[in-house]
């Protein structure tokens, strides 16, 4: 069954979004009462106020999801993937209105946030088609005496925590395989970005989600709200996106209760691009990879090592191209770049600019703010950037290209490799061999090899090393969902079988 899809929203912008917590059985304001004000980045204006969730307000969502749980795990397959399957015809029928809502929240250029709406639904139509092929299995002891009965069940209620960066994708990477797996959900999303989530609900709920499987708690308070979920002993897992740091205290927390964890977390991407790359396509690429998102992405290029027989070429071309970037509010037409998310990301993404050029780097294009309202900065290449320059170090999360030459490729995967995460990296290079080669070499949970982009729902996502556990899409994206159980049943005759 498919969605009959109302492509006009119930009200243009953010007015008509819910804005308070869903709990259980429908919306409700916060036990206490209190609200948070949601700003729009490119303008500082104050574009909703939302409910702000405390302690209490966590206990009821958790204990809504339990409630729900042992009903929808019983739900058929057929059932769940329908809902999301609407969800879907829902969500791309509202493009244009969700990339609103994402541009006025975030930041991000209106085409831009099109293209997540369009990767988020995704998300959505996959797991819909996943969810009627959870599999078991069946078989015999090896002396024939038993047969093995092996079967998929939901793991149970679910913690999901999503960054402000992607928050409709983030939202549908999470909620999806947990709805086709038969999941219960808590959710809280980011207080710069709760917009999109709750619009999000309230599509899912329109879909036919029952309730209880989506619970959404605003906070300022995630600490509190987030360990009380996490030391319920109720919870049986966590899938959390955002910085490695918050990632090991969630990971501690998940320990005490030995509760199920995905994590996806820091990023500090390399960007090889070997003497024999194509240069233009190299630009291109590293315009993809370190602009997608005002590079306010895990998986933006950080770190750019370039042959140094083209490093000069490939640093004045990828500078006269992203000085060519129109920076500006993202609802305005013709928009590339947007501003960063708050004064405090701005002044980070300033501080490490600072760093680079004291210690010799040049900036070929930006590396001061933009003037005037907003929290905008300029696309920036950095040539010549020194090895301890705390680029090297810090996931830059802004639009700051430093670009480092190198002599051969042993030198530029150990560079590459000299860090704490292994998210992604990106490869250039016209030899099949050397692209399978240093693919290999490279520690990190994938690779784009000639390409700027490796998102894609069809795609396991995820990284090793401190970027994570777990994996987030493709076929194995359910598994994370899912518990095994198996069932031992004695054959008869079986031993007498065997032993002729």
């Amino acid at each position: 069954m498919t969605a009959t899809p109302n492509p006009t929203p119930p009200q243009p912008g953010v007015t008509g979004i819910p804005t308070g917590l869903l709990i259980g059985a429908g919306w409700r304001d916060a036990s206490d009462g209190k609200v948070f004000e949601v700003e729009c980045p490119a303008t500082g204006e104050v574009l909703a106020t939302v409910a702000d969730g405390g302690p209490a307000d966590a206990d009821d969502a958790l204990a809504g999801a339990v409630a729900a749980q042992a009903s929808w795990a019983r739900t058929a397959p057929r059932y769940r993937s329908e809902i999301l399957r609407r969800a879907y015809d829902l969500v791309m029928a509202r493009q244009d209105w969700l990339a609103e809502v994402m541009t006025l929240e975030m930041g991000k250029p209106l085409a831009e946030a099109k293209g997540e709406v369009a990767y988020a639904a995704e998300f959505l139509r996959w797991f819909s088609e996943e969810a009627v092929r959870i599999s078991g299995d069946h078989t015999t002891t090896g002396d024939g005496g038993n047969r093995i009965i092996v079967t998929r069940e939901p793991v149970g209620p679910c913690v999901l925590i999503t960054p402000w960066n992607f928050p409709l994708a983030m939202g549908t990477r999470k909620i999806a395989p947990a709805v086709a797996a038969g999941c219960t959900m808590v959710l809280k999303p980011a207080p710069q970005t709760p917009l999109t989530s709750l619009a999000l609900a309230a599509i899912l709920q329109e879909s036919g989600l029952p309730e209880g499987v989506l619970n959404i708690i605003n906070t300022t308070d995630a600490a509190t709200v987030v360990q009380r979920w996490m030391s319920s002993g109720k919870a049986r897992k966590i899938s959390f996106t955002g910085s490695t740091a918050v990632g090991k205290v969630l990971l501690r927390q998940a320990a005490d209760a030995v509760m199920r964890s995905s994590m996806e977390l820091g990023g500090n991407a390399p960007f090889i691009v070997c003497a024999d790359a194509d240069v233009d396509t190299a630009v291109e690429g590293a315009v993809s990879a370190k602009m997608r998102n005002m590079g306010e992405a895990c998986t933006a290029a950080n770190r750019m090592y370039v042959h140094r027989d083209i490093a000069r070429e490939f640093s004045e071309r990828l500078a006269a191209r992203m000085a060519e970037l129109n920076v500006g509010n993202g609802l305005d037409e013709g928009v590339q770049v947007g501003p960063l998310i708050d004064a405090a990301a701005r002044s980070k993404v300033q501080r490490l600019v600072d760093d680079a050029l004291s210690r010799g780097a040049t900036a070929l294009t930006g590396g001061r703010p933009v003037d005037g309202p907003g929290y905008f900065y300029p696309p920036t290449v950095l040539a010549d950037v020194a090895p301890d320059s705390d680029l090297m170090t810090t996931e830059v999360f802004g639009p700051v290209a430093p670009v480092i030459p190198f002599v051969d490729e042993d030198e530029a995967v150990a560079r590459a490799n000299d860090t704490d995460w292994g998210l992604v990296g990106y490869l250039f290079t016209q030899d099949i061999d050397r692209a399978f080669d240093l693919s290999e070499r490279l520690e990190v949970g994938m690779v784009g090899v000639n390409t700027g982009v490796v998102s894609n729902p069809a795609a396991p996502f995820g990284g090793i090393k401190q970027s994570g556990l777990g994996r987030e899409g493709g076929k194995v994206g359910i598994d994370e969902f899912l518990e095994y159980k198996y069932l031992s049943i004695p054959r008869r005759r079986g031993r007498e079988a065997a032993s002729r």
